[in-house]
């Protein structure tokens, strides 16, 4: 088996096992600081000439540039560092790549994290929950009754089933850990300038534009994983595959709205609606019927889905991937 698809197998056991580590060097942190960091330095070059009016062209031109930007570091000092660590040893090599594999998934961690507000809301502590979920989202959430908080909590599970599980699996299988590092990269780069207000409008754009474009395969390779999962977990697949149908593109994002489409005919509930990002309403539409309210308990289904998908994603690529390089020596 290729050292890349070994090293993958062995950052998803690390993964399972131990979850997604928190501390300050963590490769996303630093994308995150690097992000912010290239942010205020190109819009200082491109957008604050004095006497020269901004358009919108040139917000998308300086997002564009941005986002080349962000890959190029993150993408080039990941490469770098595998092939000194190859200098070194290969067994260097292989231990680094795990880590690097282990460290762009988040199976264990987005599990544990909706298990808290899972836990707040089987107490009762409404007040906690709400600041439980808003460790996982980015919208407002201190208004949030205990059923949206609950919703709240399964379209977040639903919708990183393919951004933190599915996708970097994917890219990791067929370019090894430096795809996943420029996969993590433009991901991360969507979460935090991807948005459709003011300020991040045009400049955003490049970013948001190309998470939709890297996921699109991913997002529905993860929606086909999370049926087949329905039928281990005797869920009703012909409701999830029917809502599936009916609803994955009536989100204005072309991907999200493939898992959570799954999942809300999965559980026979109704998931997005209208939200509050910033002080701001935002009007969406529903995905799914609402045969019955969200409730805790279906926090804990997701999770269940999250993990047989994110397992049977894992095989079928790794053996896929390894058997494609086998017929192609």
């Amino acid at each position: 088996m290729p050292i890349h698809l070994m090293a993958l197998l062995a950052g998803y056991i690390l993964d399972f096992c131990f979850g997604d580590p928190h501390y300050r060097y963590h490769p996303i942190c630093l994308m995150g600081d690097l992000i912010q960091r290239l942010e205020t330095g190109i819009r200082s070059r491109f957008l604050k000439i004095k006497a020269e009016k901004i358009t919108e062209k040139k917000e998308i031109i300086a997002g564009g540039v941005f986002v080349a930007a962000v890959i190029g570091v993150c993408g080039g000092v990941g490469a770098v560092l595998l092939f000194l660590a190859d200098l070194l040893h290969p067994v260097v090599s292989f231990l680094l790549a795990s880590v690097i594999c282990y460290q762009m998934l988040a199976v264990k961690s987005l599990r544990d994290e909706s298990r808290k507000v899972y836990l707040e809301l089987k107490a009762g502590n409404l007040e906690k929950a709400r600041e439980a979920v808003s460790m996982i989202v980015g919208r407002d959430t201190d208004q949030l009754s205990m059923e949206e908080v609950a919703k709240t909590a399964v379209e977040t599970v639903a919708e990183n089933t393919t951004d933190a599980v599915i996708a970097p699996l994917f890219y990791m299988a067929f370019f090894g850990p430096v795809g996943g590092i420029v996969y993590k990269a433009i991901n991360t780069m969507d979460s935090m300038i991807g948005y459709k207000n003011k300020k991040y409008l045009f400049f955003g754009r490049a970013a948001a534009k190309l998470d939709d474009i890297v996921n699109y395969i991913p997002a529905r390779f993860a929606a086909v994983l999370l049926m087949i999962a329905c039928a281990f977990l005797h869920l009703p697949v012909k409701e999830a595959y029917r809502i599936f149908r009916r609803d994955r593109y009536v989100s204005s994002s072309p991907n999200s709205g493939q898992t959570e489409a799954v999942c809300a005919g999965a559980l026979g509930v109704q998931l997005l609606g209208d939200a509050w990002y910033f002080g701001e309403l935002y009007k969406k539409p529903t995905i799914g019927d609402a045969k019955r309210a969200v409730q805790s308990e279906d926090i804990v289904i997701v999770n269940r889905l999250l993990f047989v998908s994110s397992y049977l994603g894992a095989v079928l690529l790794i053996l896929g991937c390894w058997a494609v390089q086998n017929l192609f020596r």
